[in-house]
């Protein structure tokens, strides 16, 4: 298989197998077929007598209920994610629905957001918008007070800051460009991802990852490193939407149908129906195939006036139109999911160096942005409080 035919492939598995990832470290080696040799029992056997020919008869007949019982369930669950699949469709087509009352996307987030990307953006003109996010007030006063921010030269004679207004003035426009959306992709995570325990946390590494990633690429590239790391924060906000949603739906439509099986006194479909938990492959199918595009149309209806981000989105989900080039804050966005999904694999040993090396070759990344990229820390907002 040629280089040209094969890189796309690639491509494409190590996007699926970084979604994979984000429901569990052991769910994407399932989905790559390997064997968890850890929960394996390599104790000695213990001896077994012979069964009699009554226990054989007995066992035989248990593992025929057990079989027709799986198979119950499976039922079930086709049922129950059919009905889910549906009322998800009925919900994704009213976005407006979706960024209100899933992902509860305030108006006054998006204006502070545009405000920022502005040269005649300043405090005075924030605040107010600050005064009518509690939530985003709290977050700034307690970042403004970390000593891991805080250029602090003696504890006497550091300020403790307690209100939004001093907040504001204390971070500065330029951090804030990082720190607003930061705190509002955060506040929009999902508030509990059982039984994906993990998952929150995954997300959130994402977006901090993928916005980091961006602004690092665009400095190389001469391309605006604000916009860069705000989009890379809002990219996967069609992950948050679906997840949020999915969880949602499924409780809803799996209460419904435990109350319809026990008020018939359906004993095998209440039995198989409490047995079922949220599906990892079903969801992960979910964000592969559509959080994309659902993100493309929540930046939409955010209506930015002075961030360039619906051009690029649509250029993200629908490839580059023959004749065209891909603008520059699209050919960022693309090496910075890149990255930023690379970043989880190689943590989690789910990817190999020649995989890597074809990954990195087809998105064309030069020298330059690598040492950029592997001399970056993922983990913190780069900036300093005085």
């Amino acid at each position: 298989m040629t280089e040209i035919v094969q890189q796309p492939r690639i491509v494409k598995m190590l996007n699926q197998r970084a979604h994979d990832l984000l429901l569990g470290h052991n769910f994407a080696h399932q989905q790559i077929g390997f064997i968890h040799t850890l929960e394996m029992d390599y104790g000695e056997p213990l001896k077994q007598r012979t069964l009699l020919e009554v226990e054989v008869a007995a066992q035989q007949k248990r593992k025929l209920k057990s079989t027709a019982h799986h198979k119950y369930r499976a039922a079930a669950s086709e049922q129950l994610h059919k009905a889910i699949e549906k009322m998800m469709s009925e919900q994704l087509s009213d976005i407006d629905s979706v960024i209100q009352n899933t992902i509860g996307v305030e108006d006054s987030v998006c204006a502070m957001l545009d405000i920022l990307a502005t040269k005649s953006a300043s405090v005075g003109r924030l605040e107010p918008l600050v005064n009518d996010l509690s939530w985003l007030g709290r977050e700034l006063v307690t970042l403004v007070n970390l000593p891991y921010y805080r250029n602090q030269r003696s504890k006497n004679t550091a300020v403790k800051v307690d209100s939004p207004a001093l907040a504001l003035r204390y971070i500065g426009l330029d951090n804030l460009q990082l720190v607003v959306p930061t705190f509002a992709v955060r506040h929009w995570m999902p508030y509990s991802t059982e039984p994906f325990s993990l998952l929150k946390r995954r997300l959130k590494e994402s977006a901090m990852a993928n916005a980091i990633a961006a602004q690092k690429i665009a400095e190389v590239n001469e391309v605006n490193p604000s916009h860069a790391f705000t989009l890379g924060m809002l990219l996967n906000v069609g992950q948050i939407a679906l997840v949020r949603l999915y969880l949602k739906v499924f409780e809803q439509i799996w209460q419904r149908k435990v109350q319809f099986a026990r008020t018939t006194a359906n004993k095998g479909l209440h039995t198989a129906l409490l047995e079922l938990k949220p599906d990892p492959l079903f969801l992960t199918t979910l964000l592969s195939e559509q959080s994309l595009a659902i993100s493309a149309k929540i930046i939409e209806k955010m209506a930015f006036k002075y961030l360039p981000f619906n051009s690029v989105m649509q250029q993200l989900v629908n490839g580059v139109e023959k004749g065209d080039t891909a603008l520059p804050l699209t050919q960022v966005m693309l090496k910075a999911r890149c990255y930023s999904q690379y970043l989880t694999l190689k943590q989690h040993q789910l990817v190999e160096p020649d995989e890597t090396l074809s990954w990195f070759s087809y998105f064309k990344f030069t020298k330059k942005e690598l040492k950029a990229l592997q001399a970056s820390n993922f983990n913190n907002l780069a900036i300093q409080i005085d």
